[in-house]
């Protein structure tokens, strides 16, 4: 810090005490020389965080209702976590990728005993979610010699190459050629369906029938994969129904495709389960995993049977890294999984689930622009109207109304994407209190009612 502030204390900069020089000197170089990469953005940078507590440079605290975009999944800095990244401190950071450390094998049998659905027994490690999907898709498109796969519409399944071309929800404009072979399941959607008429599990099949229908008019006969997030998150908390899932199933297996859960969010107790297979009773052919298990530290994992594991290897299966299997994550993915046993956090993200929900749809009793209020556990979403009747999406309101939670103390994600709706995520920690989820839901209140009365003013206007 003072070394940033010394560099550059030649600049002309009006008289400040250190510390506010010194904030305004990283301010200054954030502004300089970081690329701006999209998403939301704070006036201020940010230096600690604890639990549902983060504080940026001025010392001002937020309650963070998005456990840092669903990572710290235990709250941030967990003692526990702390503690495994000064074990691994003690033994090794990294090691060569051949070289696996015993925190890895660990690992992976900890996944296979205690939390994966059955035959999911083998797992390799790696840094982030886009990762883990690039590796399943090399894993399914070399055991099935195809190339086509199945995505739903609204899915997040990572930026990278591969996994960008099977992401609905994110920005596809700009970025050349995606992958070939890539085709769209319009995804289920209760509050705003595409068959109006049925009822959701109806729709839904509809929904699938149609795409299959479709599917299999254009298909070069060269299935690899159905890939789908158990919550569809970021387009809009969107949970389908277990038909539908199992439905994705028997469509895999009529097809010769594998069946891909990327459980980036749900994994590890965030929907009051182990796991979204768990909680649909549908056991996928491969599973992805990341931001839950890494506690906020880059750790992200992808799980096979050993029958595809046997085959892919025996025809030359690389995904040779620099950091696949490092130690240093794998001791702090035991440790997140070991405080979610030991404090019960799966059971308590049902109990704090239903205990915010509660609040939230009492917040839907008392403002009509709040039109639906849906999710599992503790991954929830809240929907934004300008009516109820008209279901149009509240997108000013929405964005004016997080904006106005973030200066009161709150930080929460909005998506707002013109196609699917105006919809709050928030997903606190798994050790939430109820105190902080009553003061979370007081700000958003405030911050609500606040936005009402600007936009009023400005219809009236």
């Amino acid at each position: 810090m003072r070394r940033l502030y010394e560099r550059h204390a030649a600049r002309a900069w009006p008289w400040h005490p250190l510390m506010e020089r010194t904030m305004s000197a990283f301010l200054k170089a954030a502004e300089d020389h970081l690329v701006r990469y999209g998403g939301d953005t704070f006036p201020n940078l940010f230096t600690k965080a604890r639990g549902t507590v983060v504080t940026d440079s001025s010392g001002r605290e937020y309650l963070d209702f998005t456990s840092g975009q669903m990572c710290a999944t235990i709250g941030h800095n967990h003692p526990a976590i702390v503690a495994a990244v000064h074990r691994a401190g003690e033994k090794a950071f990294h090691f060569f990728s051949g070289m696996i450390p015993e925190s890895v094998a660990e690992l992976a049998q900890v996944l296979a005993d205690d939390w994966l659905p059955r035959d999911l027994s083998k797992t390799i490690f790696i840094n982030t979610g886009s990762e883990a999907t690039e590796v399943a898709l090399r894993m399914a498109k070399m055991y099935t010699g195809g190339y086509e796969v199945l995505a739903l519409g609204g899915s997040w399944h990572g930026i990278t190459g591969g996994a960008s071309s099977v992401s609905m929800a994110s920005d596809r404009k700009g970025y050349g050629v995606p992958a070939p072979g890539v085709f769209v399941i319009p995804e289920p959607n209760p509050y705003r369906p595409y068959f109006p008429g049925l009822d959701e599990e109806a729709a839904a099949l509809a929904n699938l029938d149609l795409a299959l229908k479709l599917y299999d008019m254009q298909s070069a006969g060269k299935g690899a994969a159905i890939i789908v997030e158990p919550v569809i998150s970021a387009g809009g908390v969107l949970v389908p129904s277990r038909a539908f899932m199992q439905a994705l199933r028997e469509a895999a297996d009529a097809r010769g495709m594998l069946l891909i859960f990327d459980e980036a969010q749900t994994a590890f107790g965030r929907i009051g389960a182990r796991t979204g297979a768990e909680h649909f009773d549908v056991v996928p052919d491969i599973m992805t995993m990341s931001k839950t298990l890494g506690g906020g530290l880059p750790l992200a994992a992808v799980s096979t049977t050993a029958a595809i594991e046997e085959d892919i290897h025996a025809k030359h299966f690389t995904y040779y890294t620099s950091h696949v299997s490092d130690p240093l994550t794998a001791e702090v993915g035991l440790a997140v999984l070991e405080v979610i046993a030991r404090e019960k956090l799966v059971e308590r993200a049902n109990e704090m689930g239903a205990y915010l929900r509660g609040r939230l749809e009492g917040l839907q009793q008392r403002h009509d622009v709040i039109g639906d209020v849906r999710g599992l556990g503790l991954l929830l979403g809240v929907e934004l109207v300008t009516d109820r009747e008209s279901r149009s999406p509240a997108h000013a309101l929405g964005a004016l109304t997080t904006r106005k939670c973030f200066e009161k103390g709150l930080s929460m994600n909005i998506r707002r994407r013109p196609e699917r709706g105006s919809v709050w995520r928030i997903a606190p920690p798994l050790t939430v209190s109820t105190d902080e989820i009553d003061r979370a839901v007081d700000i958003l209140e405030a911050a609500l009612r606040e936005s009402l009365h600007v936009t009023a003013r400005g219809r009236a206007a």
